[in-house]
């Protein structure tokens, strides 16, 4: 370039400086490059594989017919080989505007890429310029995986940060609109705004395997995590890429994608604004609710009109049913017991502030349907039933050494721990119990029917009780007597479940001709130095101190004073060092003895027949104060 005499006025100076960035930064479009820009190997903690095991055989053969498709031409690969525990599920991604030979090129070298930097990892995720790939052991189609998460930012900043910002904003609005209603085989936008002096190109891109709803509610978490993510290092910046393995944005002042262009002019000035904050995007939610309704022929027709035979259980909101979609999906439908007792426009609002909360450990809501008074929730398809079906059973319970039943508590703490900190609301499960753990085809935990008490006004019930139902054995005694609970009602809950695993007891069973609590059968033991007796005689191998620990947190959980009982962000340390000194327990809540419990059970059974012997679990109505039901604090993370 020759340096020039002419004097220069500072726009056009940014202009120039801006398009020879972009010149020198540019990947070019025909090529894969040799090393990923970013990657990420064994980012759940799912351990490595051995040398030559099945599961490296398998890792191999999908890896080697990803790098051959020549079928595919859209740029979006998923492919699954093998049987659990050794199946490897897989995805590839192009950007959107790349041509075929291109894509495969970048395909087949992360390939071989992600072997070499990842050796031995059951899980890889790696990032080039103009593709990625991921693999797992784990199920990862048709799921928002949030996990690892990526960016890359240059250091130079915008002229405008405020500018900038709101035409940012008014673009990534056009395009997650866009990229959602993309097909199967593509969801990717790509636009461009006036800022000024400046203009923002952007992308947006899903993996085709999200429905529209996911999609779209994917790209809005990554949008809003701008203003504090990363640091601080994104936010005002002249190009960023921020990417999460199921969607991705990535924002230059200059074009870098293929397409046409059009500049569109700047949007009008915020009436409020602020050069450190981001303001969200401005859309209609409904709109998104809209994209998780379905229609109730479909669903019907799904589960064969709600026939006895595809009936999964029945739960305290609703029957559960098993339906397949058109597409082959399979799908769990909630028919929720009688009218939610709101309008539809509410429901829809409530619908989609539960379908926004996703983790690996919740099951996950797909939408809903709404004619006249039906309400459904459809979800993901679980195919391991419930942990009760599991470890109260004398047969399947051995399916059960103490590695998975170790995974299984940890992931419910995590997902509990979700639900309390971590999500955009802070949400109390309030029945938190076995029967409401399902498990999916590796076995991992997800809590289901978390934020159903939001869909339902406070005295709504099944049946037309004016209680809201608890179960009993599980319910804090705050809750169950005073009609308080908090986030620690469901600390209680999950101690007295971490004792249900690890002993293999329901929290009231047969011991000889009495009828004993677990949490007393626990704290005697304890207190006597006998816990080892309480393990389940099944759990002949594992870590012994494990599980003496884990009845240990569980007895901090179930303390009858709520103040001494840990939050869940300390029990997932708890369980996740085992060099943390765990504090004495005091004394459990409803701790009694054998004969004082059948008595307050047999006046328990009067009350409702529904619990008998074989079922000392079920579900029991317990009056609560209408001046307590606070379930979920509304205010966002």
């Amino acid at each position: 370039m020759y340096a020039s005499t002419v004097p220069m006025d500072s726009s056009k100076l940014v202009l120039l400086l801006s398009f020879s960035y972009i010149l020198l930064h540019q990947p070019s479009l025909t090529a894969a490059q040799p090393n990923f820009n970013n990657y990420n190997c064994n980012y759940n903690n799912t351990g490595n594989y051995t040398t030559n095991s099945t599961y490296q055989r398998n890792l191999n053969s999908l890896l080697s017919s990803l790098a051959s498709d020549t079928q595919i031409d859209y740029g979006f690969y998923n492919l699954s080989v093998g049987e659990f525990p050794d199946r490897v599920n897989a995805i590839a991604l192009c950007r959107g505007d790349v041509a075929v030979d291109v894509c495969r090129s970048c395909v087949n070298d992360s390939t071989h890429k992600i072997l070499e930097v990842c050796p031995n990892k059951m899980e890889a995720f790696g990032v080039y310029e103009l593709c990625m790939i991921r693999y797992s052991n784990r199920s990862i189609f048709g799921v928002v995986n949030e996990e690892p998460y990526i960016y890359r930012a240059n250091r130079k900043n915008v002229l405008d940060v405020t500018l900038f910002n709101q035409a940012l904003q008014t673009l990534f609005a056009r395009l997650q609109a866009k990229a959602a209603s993309g097909n199967s085989l593509k969801k990717f936008a790509t636009g461009n705004q006036s800022a000024g002096v400046e203009t923002v190109y952007a992308i947006v891109q899903c993996t085709p395997d999200l429905s529209k709803g996911q999609c779209s509610s994917c790209l809005l978490d990554v949008f809003r995590m701008i203003p504090n993510c990363c640091d601080g290092n994104v936010q005002g910046k002249i190009g960023v890429r921020l990417i999460r393995p199921s969607c991705n944005l990535r924002w230059e002042i200059g074009p870098f994608f293929n397409g046409t262009l059009e500049i569109l002019p700047s949007p009008p000035p915020p009436q409020i604004s602020s050069p450190t904050s981001l303001p969200a995007p401005a859309q209609d939610e409904i709109e998104s609710a809209e994209s998780l309704q379905f229609a109730f022929s479909t669903i019907r027709d799904a589960t064969e009109d709600f026939s006895e035979k595809n009936k999964l259980g029945q739960g305290g909101f609703g029957a559960v049913y098993k339906g397949a979609l058109p597409s082959g999906q399979e799908i769990a439908v909630k028919r929720l017991s009688k009218d939610s007792g709101q309008g539809d426009l509410e429901f829809k609002n409530e619908v989609l502030l539960v379908a926004r909360l996703q983790h690996r450990n919740l099951v996950r809501l797909l939408g809903f349907c709404l004619q006249g008074i039906e309400r459904l929730l459809i979800y993901e398809f679980v195919p391991n039933a419930s942990l009760d079906h599991f470890i109260f059973d004398p047969i399947k319970r051995v399916h059960l050494n103490w590695e998975r039943r170790y995974k299984i508590i940890g992931g419910i703490a995590r997902g509990l721990l979700y639900l309390h900190e971590d999500s955009r609301l802070r949400i109390i499960h309030r029945d938190l119990k076995a029967s409401n753990i399902l498990l999916d085809e590796e076995m991992n935990p997800k809590i289901s029917d978390f934020g159903m008490a939001r869909l339902f006004v406070v005295d709504q019930t099944q049946g037309n009780t004016s209680r809201i139902v608890g179960t009993y054995g599980y319910m804090a005694p705050e809750y169950a007597m005073q009609g308080h609970f908090s986030v620690k009602s469901d600390v209680f809950s999950f101690g007295v479940l971490v004792l249900e695993i690890v002993t293999g007891k329901k929290n009231s069973f047969r011991n000889g001709n009495d009828i004993e609590h677990l949490l007393s059968h626990a704290w005697r033991n304890w207190r006597e130095g006998t816990a080892q007796d309480m393990i389940d005689p099944v759990l002949s191998s594992g870590s012994a101190t494990e599980m003496l620990r884990c009845i240990h947190i569980g007895l901090l959980c179930v303390q009858e004073n709520v103040a001494e009982r840990p939050t869940m962000a300390s029990v997932v340390l708890m369980l996740s060092s085992s060099s943390l000194t765990l504090q004495i327990p005091s004394q459990p809540a409803f701790f009694m003895n054998s004969s004082t419990y059948q008595s307050d059970l047999s006046s328990s059974m009067e009350h409702n027949s529904r619990v008998t012997e074989s079922s000392l679990s079920e579900s029991v109505a317990i009056p609560l104060s209408k001046n307590e039901v606070s379930i979920t604090e509304l205010y966002p993370r």
